[in-house]
Protein backbone atom coordinates (compact mmCIF):
# COMPACT_ATOMS: atom_id res chain seq x y z
CA UNK A 1 0.00 0.00 0.00
CA UNK A 2 0.91 3.50 -0.87
CA UNK A 3 0.36 6.49 1.10
CA UNK A 4 -1.47 8.32 -1.98
CA UNK A 5 -3.70 4.90 -1.93
CA UNK A 6 -3.75 4.97 2.12
CA UNK A 7 -5.27 8.45 1.79
CA UNK A 8 -7.33 8.18 -0.89
CA UNK A 9 -8.80 4.89 1.44
CA UNK A 10 -9.53 7.31 4.67
CA UNK A 11 -11.14 10.19 1.82
CA UNK A 12 -13.19 6.87 1.21
CA UNK A 13 -14.17 5.23 4.13
CA UNK A 14 -13.38 8.31 6.86
CA UNK A 15 -11.35 7.99 10.23
CA UNK A 16 -10.16 6.51 12.65
CA UNK A 17 -9.56 3.53 10.26
CA UNK A 18 -7.93 0.34 10.39
CA UNK A 19 -6.31 -0.80 6.61
CA UNK A 20 -4.54 -4.29 5.98
CA UNK A 21 -2.41 -5.28 3.48
CA UNK A 22 -3.24 -9.16 2.13
CA UNK A 23 -0.35 -9.23 0.40
CA UNK A 24 2.18 -8.63 3.53
CA UNK A 25 -0.04 -11.34 5.71
CA UNK A 26 0.39 -13.65 2.77
CA UNK A 27 4.22 -12.97 2.48
CA UNK A 28 4.77 -13.31 6.11
CA UNK A 29 3.30 -16.84 6.26
CA UNK A 30 5.45 -18.10 3.46
CA UNK A 31 8.41 -16.69 4.91
CA UNK A 32 7.58 -18.85 8.32
CA UNK A 33 7.25 -21.55 6.11
CA UNK A 34 10.06 -21.39 3.83
CA UNK A 35 12.03 -21.18 7.15
CA UNK A 36 11.16 -24.50 7.92
CA UNK A 37 11.15 -25.86 4.91
CA UNK A 38 13.47 -29.41 5.46
CA UNK A 39 10.61 -29.96 7.89
CA UNK A 40 8.54 -32.55 6.13
CA UNK A 41 5.14 -32.09 8.27
CA UNK A 42 5.53 -28.73 9.38
CA UNK A 43 1.91 -26.34 10.19
CA UNK A 44 1.33 -23.10 10.91
CA UNK A 45 -1.65 -22.04 13.35
CA UNK A 46 -2.44 -18.62 13.08
CA UNK A 47 -2.93 -16.70 16.67
CA UNK A 48 -6.91 -15.85 16.07
CA UNK A 49 -6.83 -13.51 19.18
CA UNK A 50 -4.44 -11.19 17.14
CA UNK A 51 -6.54 -10.44 14.61
CA UNK A 52 -10.12 -11.93 14.45
CA UNK A 53 -11.51 -10.43 11.63
CA UNK A 54 -13.67 -13.71 9.88
CA UNK A 55 -12.03 -12.07 6.07
CA UNK A 56 -8.39 -12.40 7.52
CA UNK A 57 -9.13 -15.78 8.97
CA UNK A 58 -10.49 -16.93 5.43
CA UNK A 59 -7.66 -15.47 3.69
CA UNK A 60 -4.70 -17.55 5.99
CA UNK A 61 -7.14 -20.75 5.47
CA UNK A 62 -6.38 -20.54 1.66
CA UNK A 63 -2.91 -20.66 2.20
CA UNK A 64 -2.51 -23.70 4.12
CA UNK A 65 -2.94 -22.33 7.85
CA UNK A 66 -4.84 -23.63 10.77
CA UNK A 67 -5.86 -21.66 14.01
CA UNK A 68 -5.04 -21.20 16.93
CA UNK A 69 -7.96 -20.17 19.52
CA UNK A 70 -8.19 -19.87 23.26
CA UNK A 71 -12.10 -19.06 23.34
CA UNK A 72 -15.49 -21.24 22.21
CA UNK A 73 -15.99 -17.74 20.04
CA UNK A 74 -12.80 -17.92 18.18
CA UNK A 75 -13.06 -21.71 17.59
CA UNK A 76 -16.82 -20.96 16.48
CA UNK A 77 -15.57 -18.05 13.87
CA UNK A 78 -13.12 -20.65 12.85
CA UNK A 79 -15.20 -23.00 11.61
CA UNK A 80 -17.88 -20.32 10.01
CA UNK A 81 -14.62 -19.03 7.80
CA UNK A 82 -14.81 -23.16 6.56
CA UNK A 83 -11.65 -24.34 8.93
CA UNK A 84 -12.60 -28.39 9.56
CA UNK A 85 -12.35 -28.77 13.20
CA UNK A 86 -9.08 -30.70 13.11
CA UNK A 87 -7.24 -27.49 12.06
CA UNK A 88 -8.03 -25.90 14.90
CA UNK A 89 -6.07 -25.89 18.30
CA UNK A 90 -8.22 -25.06 21.34
CA UNK A 91 -6.10 -23.37 24.18
CA UNK A 92 -7.92 -22.32 27.28
CA UNK A 93 -6.83 -20.63 30.47
CA UNK A 94 -8.78 -20.50 33.22
CA UNK A 95 -12.39 -21.54 31.20
CA UNK A 96 -15.17 -23.48 32.88
CA UNK A 97 -15.10 -27.58 32.05
CA UNK A 98 -18.40 -26.94 30.31
CA UNK A 99 -16.91 -24.99 27.67
CA UNK A 100 -13.96 -27.26 26.91
CA UNK A 101 -16.41 -30.37 26.86
CA UNK A 102 -18.27 -28.19 24.12
CA UNK A 103 -15.40 -27.18 21.80
CA UNK A 104 -14.23 -31.22 22.25
CA UNK A 105 -17.62 -32.48 20.88
CA UNK A 106 -16.98 -30.61 17.60
CA UNK A 107 -13.44 -31.94 17.04
CA UNK A 108 -11.27 -29.15 17.90
CA UNK A 109 -7.83 -29.98 18.98
CA UNK A 110 -7.92 -29.68 22.66
CA UNK A 111 -5.14 -28.32 24.89
CA UNK A 112 -5.08 -28.57 28.66
CA UNK A 113 -2.90 -26.59 31.27
CA UNK A 114 -4.46 -27.48 34.22
CA UNK A 115 -3.62 -30.70 36.66
CA UNK A 116 -7.42 -30.90 37.36
CA UNK A 117 -8.56 -30.20 34.49
CA UNK A 118 -6.59 -32.45 32.35
CA UNK A 119 -7.59 -35.36 35.35
CA UNK A 120 -11.13 -34.30 34.55
CA UNK A 121 -11.18 -34.56 31.00
CA UNK A 122 -9.43 -38.02 31.00
CA UNK A 123 -11.73 -39.12 33.87
CA UNK A 124 -14.65 -38.41 31.40
CA UNK A 125 -13.27 -38.48 27.75
CA UNK A 126 -10.23 -41.01 27.87
CA UNK A 127 -10.34 -41.94 24.25
CA UNK A 128 -9.98 -37.95 23.01
CA UNK A 129 -6.46 -36.75 21.67
CA UNK A 130 -5.65 -34.08 24.11
CA UNK A 131 -2.22 -31.93 24.05
CA UNK A 132 -0.60 -30.88 27.24
CA UNK A 133 0.70 -26.70 27.35
CA UNK A 134 3.82 -26.96 30.02
CA UNK A 135 5.17 -24.11 31.24
CA UNK A 136 8.83 -24.51 30.49
CA UNK A 137 10.30 -22.09 33.52
CA UNK A 138 11.54 -19.17 30.80
CA UNK A 139 11.31 -15.66 31.54
CA UNK A 140 10.63 -14.37 27.41
CA UNK A 141 8.76 -11.69 26.18
CA UNK A 142 9.28 -8.02 25.43
CA UNK A 143 6.87 -6.75 28.57
CA UNK A 144 5.79 -8.16 31.88
CA UNK A 145 1.88 -8.40 30.66
CA UNK A 146 3.06 -10.62 27.89
CA UNK A 147 5.64 -13.46 29.07
CA UNK A 148 4.03 -16.18 29.84
CA UNK A 149 6.60 -18.68 30.49
CA UNK A 150 8.23 -18.14 33.83
CA UNK A 151 7.58 -19.42 36.72
CA UNK A 152 4.55 -17.41 38.64
CA UNK A 153 2.97 -17.63 35.33
CA UNK A 154 -0.81 -18.67 35.40
CA UNK A 155 -0.33 -20.71 32.11
CA UNK A 156 0.85 -23.75 31.82
CA UNK A 157 1.71 -27.18 34.40
CA UNK A 158 4.80 -27.20 35.64
CA UNK A 159 7.71 -29.12 34.27
CA UNK A 160 8.27 -30.18 37.75
CA UNK A 161 4.37 -31.39 37.83
CA UNK A 162 5.36 -33.87 34.98
CA UNK A 163 5.10 -37.00 37.33
CA UNK A 164 2.07 -35.53 38.47
CA UNK A 165 1.01 -35.78 34.57
CA UNK A 166 2.68 -38.98 34.10
CA UNK A 167 0.20 -40.33 36.38
CA UNK A 168 -3.02 -38.76 35.31
CA UNK A 169 -2.18 -40.05 32.20
CA UNK A 170 -1.45 -43.45 33.86
CA UNK A 171 -4.86 -43.64 35.82
CA UNK A 172 -7.35 -42.54 33.07
CA UNK A 173 -5.93 -44.08 30.03
CA UNK A 174 -6.00 -40.91 28.55
CA UNK A 175 -4.17 -40.19 24.71
CA UNK A 176 -1.56 -37.66 24.59
CA UNK A 177 -1.16 -36.39 21.03
CA UNK A 178 0.76 -33.55 21.58
CA UNK A 179 2.28 -31.16 23.87
CA UNK A 180 2.62 -27.78 23.84
CA UNK A 181 4.38 -24.59 25.22
CA UNK A 182 4.36 -20.11 25.11
CA UNK A 183 6.70 -18.67 26.70
CA UNK A 184 5.59 -14.85 25.49
CA UNK A 185 5.57 -12.60 22.91
CA UNK A 186 8.58 -9.97 21.82
CA UNK A 187 10.92 -12.75 22.06
CA UNK A 188 14.32 -11.58 20.32
CA UNK A 189 16.65 -13.45 21.75
CA UNK A 190 16.88 -16.93 19.25
CA UNK A 191 18.83 -18.87 21.86
CA UNK A 192 16.02 -18.25 25.17
CA UNK A 193 13.98 -19.99 22.40
CA UNK A 194 16.28 -22.69 21.79
CA UNK A 195 16.89 -23.42 25.22
CA UNK A 196 12.74 -23.09 26.06
CA UNK A 197 12.65 -25.93 23.05
CA UNK A 198 15.19 -27.84 24.70
CA UNK A 199 12.82 -28.50 27.53
CA UNK A 200 10.53 -29.07 25.36
CA UNK A 201 11.83 -32.03 24.07
CA UNK A 202 12.96 -33.27 27.38
CA UNK A 203 9.00 -33.11 28.45
CA UNK A 204 8.41 -34.91 24.75
CA UNK A 205 10.14 -38.08 26.04
CA UNK A 206 7.83 -38.98 27.95
CA UNK A 207 4.64 -39.48 25.80
CA UNK A 208 4.64 -42.38 23.38
CA UNK A 209 1.96 -41.24 21.89
CA UNK A 210 2.56 -37.94 20.02
CA UNK A 211 1.42 -36.52 16.78
CA UNK A 212 2.81 -32.76 17.11
CA UNK A 213 5.14 -30.82 19.38
CA UNK A 214 3.77 -27.34 19.77
CA UNK A 215 6.61 -24.91 20.03
CA UNK A 216 4.00 -21.47 20.56
CA UNK A 217 5.38 -18.80 18.76
CA UNK A 218 6.49 -14.85 20.28
CA UNK A 219 8.71 -13.79 17.33
CA UNK A 220 9.50 -9.98 17.85
CA UNK A 221 8.23 -7.98 14.46
CA UNK A 222 10.19 -4.65 13.66
CA UNK A 223 8.17 -1.60 15.34
CA UNK A 224 10.23 1.48 13.92
CA UNK A 225 12.93 1.86 11.33
CA UNK A 226 16.14 0.32 12.54
CA UNK A 227 14.33 -1.58 14.71
CA UNK A 228 15.52 -5.35 15.97
CA UNK A 229 13.38 -8.50 15.31
CA UNK A 230 13.77 -11.82 15.89
CA UNK A 231 15.60 -13.43 12.79
CA UNK A 232 13.04 -16.14 11.69
CA UNK A 233 15.53 -17.58 9.32
CA UNK A 234 18.18 -18.39 11.75
CA UNK A 235 15.69 -19.83 13.61
CA UNK A 236 14.22 -22.12 11.20
CA UNK A 237 17.64 -23.22 10.24
CA UNK A 238 18.53 -24.12 14.09
CA UNK A 239 15.58 -25.80 15.42
CA UNK A 240 14.94 -27.38 12.19
CA UNK A 241 17.96 -29.34 12.91
CA UNK A 242 17.28 -29.76 16.37
CA UNK A 243 13.68 -31.37 15.73
CA UNK A 244 14.98 -33.62 12.67
CA UNK A 245 17.58 -35.13 15.51
CA UNK A 246 15.11 -35.44 18.04
CA UNK A 247 12.56 -37.21 15.63
CA UNK A 248 15.13 -39.71 14.92
CA UNK A 249 15.45 -39.89 18.84
CA UNK A 250 11.81 -40.14 19.18
CA UNK A 251 11.56 -42.60 16.59
CA UNK A 252 9.02 -41.49 14.41
CA UNK A 253 8.25 -38.28 12.26
CA UNK A 254 6.22 -35.72 13.93
CA UNK A 255 4.59 -32.33 12.25
CA UNK A 256 6.02 -29.47 13.94
CA UNK A 257 3.80 -27.13 14.74
CA UNK A 258 3.67 -22.64 15.08
CA UNK A 259 1.14 -20.46 16.61
CA UNK A 260 1.74 -16.99 15.04
CA UNK A 261 -0.04 -14.22 15.68
CA UNK A 262 1.80 -10.71 15.85
CA UNK A 263 4.45 -12.26 12.83
CA UNK A 264 1.52 -12.73 10.54
CA UNK A 265 -0.66 -9.60 10.28
CA UNK A 266 1.49 -6.71 12.51
CA UNK A 267 3.35 -5.22 10.00
CA UNK A 268 0.11 -5.84 7.55
CA UNK A 269 -2.17 -3.36 9.32
CA UNK A 270 -2.52 1.08 9.27
CA UNK A 271 -4.30 2.60 11.73
CA UNK A 272 -5.45 5.65 9.90
CA UNK A 273 -6.25 9.04 12.02
CA UNK A 274 -7.45 12.64 11.57
CA UNK A 275 -5.94 15.26 13.28
CA UNK A 276 -8.12 17.42 15.22
CA UNK A 277 -6.39 19.58 17.19
CA UNK A 278 -2.59 21.16 17.25
CA UNK A 279 -1.90 22.56 20.45
CA UNK A 280 1.00 24.59 21.58
CA UNK A 281 1.82 24.69 25.62
CA UNK A 282 4.68 25.66 27.30
CA UNK A 283 6.89 23.11 26.79
CA UNK A 284 5.10 20.36 24.46
CA UNK A 285 3.32 20.81 20.61
CA UNK A 286 0.59 17.99 21.21
CA UNK A 287 -1.18 16.45 17.90
CA UNK A 288 -4.61 15.10 19.20
CA UNK A 289 -6.48 13.01 16.68
CA UNK A 290 -9.69 11.59 16.12
CA UNK A 291 -9.46 8.34 18.03
CA UNK A 292 -7.62 7.42 22.07
CA UNK A 293 -6.72 4.43 23.71
CA UNK A 294 -10.30 2.89 23.49
CA UNK A 295 -9.13 1.90 19.41
CA UNK A 296 -5.46 1.60 20.28
CA UNK A 297 -4.60 0.30 23.46
CA UNK A 298 -1.11 -0.84 23.57
CA UNK A 299 1.24 1.97 23.59
CA UNK A 300 -0.84 2.52 26.90
CA UNK A 301 -1.03 -1.14 27.94
CA UNK A 302 2.38 -2.41 26.38
CA UNK A 303 4.57 0.48 26.78
CA UNK A 304 4.29 -0.21 22.86
CA UNK A 305 5.54 2.30 20.59
CA UNK A 306 3.97 2.58 16.77
CA UNK A 307 5.95 4.48 14.32
CA UNK A 308 3.77 7.40 13.19
CA UNK A 309 4.10 8.92 9.50
CA UNK A 310 2.25 11.91 8.53
CA UNK A 311 1.02 10.64 4.97
CA UNK A 312 -0.74 13.95 4.41
CA UNK A 313 2.73 15.72 4.61
CA UNK A 314 5.01 12.85 3.88
CA UNK A 315 8.17 15.26 2.72
CA UNK A 316 7.47 18.30 5.22
CA UNK A 317 9.79 19.14 7.62
CA UNK A 318 10.10 17.47 10.90
CA UNK A 319 9.31 19.01 14.11
CA UNK A 320 8.74 17.26 17.62
CA UNK A 321 4.84 16.40 18.60
CA UNK A 322 3.15 14.46 21.22
CA UNK A 323 0.50 12.77 19.84
CA UNK A 324 -2.40 12.53 21.73
CA UNK A 325 -6.05 10.41 21.95
CA UNK A 326 -9.73 11.89 23.00
CA UNK A 327 -10.35 10.19 25.73
CA UNK A 328 -10.99 11.69 29.18
CA UNK A 329 -7.94 10.47 30.57
CA UNK A 330 -3.94 10.78 29.58
CA UNK A 331 -3.92 8.53 26.08
CA UNK A 332 -0.23 9.54 24.99
CA UNK A 333 0.06 7.60 21.32
CA UNK A 334 4.01 9.45 21.41
CA UNK A 335 5.93 11.34 23.44
CA UNK A 336 8.07 14.22 21.86
CA UNK A 337 8.02 12.04 18.37
CA UNK A 338 10.03 13.57 15.20
CA UNK A 339 7.01 13.62 12.59
CA UNK A 340 6.98 15.85 9.67
CA UNK A 341 4.96 18.91 10.37
CA UNK A 342 1.30 18.16 11.70
CA UNK A 343 -1.50 20.50 10.41
CA UNK A 344 -5.37 20.73 11.47
CA UNK A 345 -6.77 17.71 8.76
CA UNK A 346 -4.02 16.26 8.31
CA UNK A 347 -3.81 11.99 8.39
CA UNK A 348 -1.72 10.07 10.71
CA UNK A 349 -0.63 6.71 10.09
CA UNK A 350 0.10 4.15 12.68
CA UNK A 351 2.27 1.61 11.94
CA UNK A 352 2.07 -1.90 12.95
CA UNK A 353 -1.56 -1.93 13.37
CA UNK A 354 -2.28 -5.24 12.77
CA UNK A 355 -2.12 -7.00 15.45
CA UNK A 356 -3.69 -6.41 18.95
CA UNK A 357 -5.00 -3.14 18.19
CA UNK A 358 -8.88 -4.00 17.08
CA UNK A 359 -9.28 -6.54 18.63
CA UNK A 360 -8.64 -4.84 21.72
CA UNK A 361 -10.44 -1.79 21.06
CA UNK A 362 -13.74 -0.61 23.25
CA UNK A 363 -16.58 1.68 23.58
CA UNK A 364 -15.05 3.60 26.03
CA UNK A 365 -16.34 7.13 26.56
CA UNK A 366 -19.47 5.57 24.70
CA UNK A 367 -17.34 5.85 20.98
CA UNK A 368 -17.94 3.56 18.39
CA UNK A 369 -15.22 1.10 17.06
CA UNK A 370 -13.45 1.87 13.50
CA UNK A 371 -14.14 0.20 9.76
CA UNK A 372 -11.63 -2.43 8.70
CA UNK A 373 -10.76 -2.10 5.57
CA UNK A 374 -8.55 -4.99 3.22
CA UNK A 375 -6.22 -3.98 0.93
CA UNK A 376 -6.45 -6.75 -2.04
CA UNK A 377 -5.46 -6.75 -5.60
CA UNK A 378 -4.74 -3.47 -5.67
CA UNK A 379 -8.10 -2.43 -4.21
CA UNK A 380 -9.66 -1.68 -0.90
CA UNK A 381 -12.43 -3.68 0.49
CA UNK A 382 -14.41 -2.93 3.27
CA UNK A 383 -14.52 -6.12 5.83
CA UNK A 384 -16.29 -4.50 8.71
CA UNK A 385 -18.54 -1.67 9.32
CA UNK A 386 -17.95 1.52 11.24
CA UNK A 387 -20.18 1.06 14.41
CA UNK A 388 -23.03 3.63 14.84
CA UNK A 389 -24.62 4.94 17.55
CA UNK A 390 -27.83 2.53 17.26
CA UNK A 391 -24.67 -0.21 17.62
CA UNK A 392 -23.91 1.26 21.11
CA UNK A 393 -28.09 1.09 22.44
CA UNK A 394 -28.17 -2.82 20.92
CA UNK A 395 -28.44 -4.68 23.81
CA UNK A 396 -29.24 -2.34 26.51
CA UNK A 397 -32.70 -3.01 27.71
CA UNK A 398 -34.57 0.27 29.00
CA UNK A 399 -36.56 -0.51 31.55
CA UNK A 400 -39.07 2.42 32.95
CA UNK A 401 -37.43 4.31 35.64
Amino acid sequence: MQNSDLLQVAQNYGCPLYVYDADKIVSQYNRLVKAFNKIENFKVHYAVKALSNVNILKLLKNEGCGLDTVSIEEVLLGLHAGFDPSEIMYTPNGVSFEEIERVAQMGVQINIDNLSILEHFGAKYPTVPVCIRVNPHVMAGGNANISVGHIDSKFGISIHQMPHILRIVENTKMHINGIHMHTGSDILDVEVFLYAAEILFESAKQFKTLDFIDFGSGFKVPYKKGDIETDIEEFGRKLSKRFLAFEKEYGRSLTLVFEPGKFLVSEAGSFLAKVNVVKQTTSTVFAGVDTGFNHLIRPMLYGAEHHIENISNIKGKERYYSVVGYICETDTFATNRRISEIHEGDILNFKNAGAYCFSMASNYNSRTKPAEVLWRNGAAVLIRERETFEDILRNQVEIDI
